[in-house]
């Protein structure tokens, strides 16, 4: 066909086109649906190529799932985040206000339901038009052709599939016609239409209707008004020049041209139209709050992203994982409980502050389930370092958040205490522990068996000294007490149970020279190590009697249909007896009970249970403190703005200069200030007394026996754990045979197995015994002097 005229501007010559046009379609024979193809003549294609190319096309297009945002959410069901590469939310043509399909239908193709594939009038009227003006004005694209489009751009992998779909060519043109065919002929026009109004971009970064509606108006697109609708369904012709956030003006104008559409075409009266025109946009903007930065616990979302990243049944790799997590329309339902979250953030917060030289975080794991129920730190998301922002998730293990963790200190100690337990050492077992003690490391065993031997250790107390039991040893936190205990538990078996219990230790004999070694003699004063969620996952396991549960931060993932893909059941093992483990929390209790916890003023109104622990240099503080029913570690860490470890003491932090710092006067107030919060939504339970049968040494209240007879009284004391002596009868006013007293006194605190005698009464009235003479005043020179001759006294 010759190339156009000068004349082909004027109506004579846009007539004289469409009769060539007419002529060569029935030429050529192409008939498609039942339409001529009216622009083959146009542009010169002989009939032949144009048959050849449609034939070589595929018949129909394979439409792949589109992609969602993928939400995750707490426990509650409330939002955490959302995540996405397109913020886009399926949903069906019936949730799709009619006022919204009547617009767009209006304005893009008021013919859809009328025509086939291809819209003869439209693409006429289109073409007369543009010819007329010289230029683009009108385009003549049927609904389903611009779908056809939008899905191919969609499904682009690569720039040159991005670019094919693009390109104005007939080669294109083409292509999607003859996939524009093939859905008309397998799809319902509902179909079509549903998926065009969930595909099209409209601007601001939404994709699809109902993300627009939400964006845009806050509001489902099932509740959208007539000049709402109106102003969405003008945007998908240019979704950035009509933008309404940055161009208002150019989008009223839009709307009111949709408004108009609608009234020319009778859908609406046009008076109804004029009315609407006069308003303004209305908008309510939610805004588009992409990923876990923006989330209301955003560290424990980056955890949720990182774990579900290792999960290699979402994906051959991670790039595969991370494209499901973004376009997958998931929903992941997790642990968190949003009440504990918030007071974790908030104790955090006034504890440490975000700008300071260390780092707050707190970590809360649920016994005998392993459910992670809050994650908090100091340093919020962001990448701003002057506002101490980071991307660094310091509160959990090095595999999920980068970080690698800061010095436990006696934390550590917890680990040497339930291997002696757990080895039948009683929990009354003496050990004098001088202020500082220097012992050959050849005494300590090590996992082949074989004496540990690197020299000499020295360690020294910075608390109290003298002889200690596993109780005071643990409540006062003796080094040289611990040190000595674990020569005789050896090494390796506190090493291997910190790892069953949850501690990521992975350099037990070090690097060259044993350098950042973990499983040495110094293991007992935690020189490894170890992040807060590490920390509350160990000391779950006594709070669950020995039942250690993986972290878990997910329950379930569902996909966008609401079918469960994939439940994350807890993962849990016995690791130690329970008889072990309580008598572990029989002795950890004693800290809040009576030790630095009660102290420090940081004991609940709930039985709770923990251990202080303090890293060399004052580098790190920790308190990891439990309930039977929470487990929560508290951490403060030195830490530049780089995250590398500093003192704390001599620090400014939380607006408190810090001469010292220590677990339980530092890390404690931050982990009582969030569980004193908490408690109150926690059941009242009570930890399980340690069976005096299958552990040694503990410490068992004496039973009133008063008044019962010698078997009674014989079978209660021997029940609680006692062995029983009866002594002499004595004068008490019971009638005879009935027990007056016992020694050690009834409410006294004594160790099982131990010898209660009990006094049973003679019949006789008590005599109180006569009272002993005072004694005679000194003379002046008996009073004594303030001379020498008397030891000084320590404080203990």
């Amino acid at each position: 066909m010759p190339a156009p005229t000068d004349d082909a501007r004027t109506p004579r010559g846009v007539l004289s086109h469409l009769g060539s046009m007419v002529a060569v379609a029935a030429v050529m024979g192409v008939v498609v649906a039942g339409l001529a193809i009216p622009f083959a003549g146009v542009i010169g294609i002989s009939a032949r190529n144009l048959a050849e190319n449609l034939n070589d096309l595929p018949a129909e297009l394979e439409t792949e799932a589109l992609p969602q945002r993928t939400r995750i959410l707490a426990a509650d069901g409330s939002t955490i985040a959302t995540l996405y590469d397109e913020n886009r939310v399926n949903v069906k043509l019936t949730q799709i206000s009619k006022r919204m399909r009547q617009a767009i239908l209006s304005i893009e193709d008021y013919r859809f339901y009328q025509h086939g594939a291809l819209d003869v009038k439209g693409t006429v009227r289109a073409f007369v038009t543009n010819q007329a003006a010289g230029g683009v004005v009108q385009g003549g694209s049927s609904i389903t052709q611009q779908m056809v489009k939008l899905t191919l751009l969609n499904q682009a992998t690569t720039d040159e599939e991005k670019k094919a779909a693009m390109e104005d060519t007939i080669a294109r043109k083409l292509r999607e016609l003859r996939y524009a065919i093939a859905f008309e002929e397998n799809h319902s026009k509902d179909w079509i239409l549903e998926r065009y109004l969930n595909i099209a971009y409209f601007g601001d970064g939404v994709y699809g209707v109902q993300a627009a509606a939400r964006h845009f108006f806050s509001k489902d697109a099932s509740k959208l008004k007539l000049q709402e609708a109106a102003t969405l369904a003008g945007l998908v012709k240019n979704p950035v020049g009509f933008d309404p956030t940055v161009y208002p003006a150019r989008a009223r104008d839009r709307r009111n041209t949709v408004l108009d559409r609608m009234a020319d075409l009778s859908v609406i009266k046009q008076r109804r139209a004029d009315k609407l025109k006069k308003r303004e946009l209305d908008l309510k903007v939610t805004q588009n709050r992409n990923g876990c930065m923006f989330s209301r616990a955003p560290f424990f979302c980056d955890y949720v992203v990182n774990f579900l990243k290792a999960d290699k049944s979402l994906g051959k790799t991670k790039k595969e994982r991370q494209e499901v997590l973004l376009s997958g329309g998931l929903t992941i339902r997790t642990t968190l409980d949003p009440r504990f979250q918030k007071a974790a953030d908030d104790s955090v917060r006034k504890s440490v502050f975000a700008t300071d030289q260390a780092i707050g975080g707190l970590a809360m794991v649920e016994p005998r389930t392993g459910n992670v129920r809050a994650l908090a730190q100091s340093r919020p998301m962001g990448r701003d370092r002057a506002k101490g922002e980071t991307f660094l998730n310091y509160v959990v293990n090095q595999k999920y958040g980068d970080s690698g963790g800061f010095s436990a200190g006696s934390t550590f100690k917890t680990f040497v205490l339930a291997t002696a337990v757990k080895q039948g050492i009683p929990l009354t077992t003496t050990i004098n522990s001088p202020p500082k003690i220097t012992i050959s490391e050849s005494k300590f065993e090590d996992c082949d068996g074989e004496p540990y031997g690197f020299g000499t250790w020295s360690p020294s107390n910075s608390t109290t000294s003298g002889p200690k039991t596993l109780y005071t040893g643990t409540r006062e936190s003796v080094n040289t007490f611990f040190a000595q205990l674990e020569a005789r538990t050896g090494i390796c078996e506190p090493y291997r149970l910190a790892k069953d219990l949850g501690v990521d230790l992975t350099n037990p004999t070090g690097g060259p020279g044993g350098a950042g070694a973990e499983r040495v003699p110094t293991f007992t004063l935690g020189t490894p190590n170890a992040s807060p969620l590490e920390m509350a996952e160990a000391y779950a396991t006594f709070a669950g009697r020995g039942l250690h549960c993986d972290a878990r931060p997910v329950t379930k993932i569902l996909d966008s249909r609401g079918t469960a893909v994939k439940d994350y059941r807890e993962t849990c093992e016995q690791v130690l007896p329970s008889a072990v483990a309580d008598a572990v929390n029989d002795v950890l209790r004693g800290v809040q009970e009576g030790g630095f916890g009660e102290n420090a003023g940081i004991d609940l109104n709930q039985v709770s249970a923990g251990k202080t622990g303090t890293a060399d240099s004052q580098q790190a503080v920790w308190f990891v403190g439990y309930t039977p029913n929470l487990a929560t570690a508290s951490m403060i860490a030195g830490a530049n703005q780089f995250g590398q470890p500093i003192a704390l003491k001599g620090q400014t932090i939380g607006g408190v200069f810090r001469p010292s710092a220590s677990g339980s006067g530092f890390a404690g107030p931050m982990w009582y200030g969030a569980m004193s919060v908490i408690e109150q939504w926690l059941d009242d339970e009570d930890f399980v007394k340690p069976a005096p049968g299958e552990i040694a040494g503990v410490l068992l209240p004496v039973p009133n026996t008063a008044g019962m007879g010698i078997n009674q009284a014989t079978k209660v004391l021997e029940d609680a754990g006692f062995t029983v002596s009866v002594g002499s009868e004595v004068d008490s006013g019971l009638d005879r045979g009935l027990i007056s007293y016992s020694s050690p006194a009834a409410g006294a605190t004594t160790s099982s197995g131990d010898t209660v005698t009990i006094y049973p009464s003679d019949g006789s009235p008590y005599v109180p015994p006569k009272p002993k003479p005072k004694p005679k005043k000194p003379k002046n020179d008996d009073k004594p002097g303030r001379g020498g001759g008397g030891g000084g006294g320590g404080r203990d």
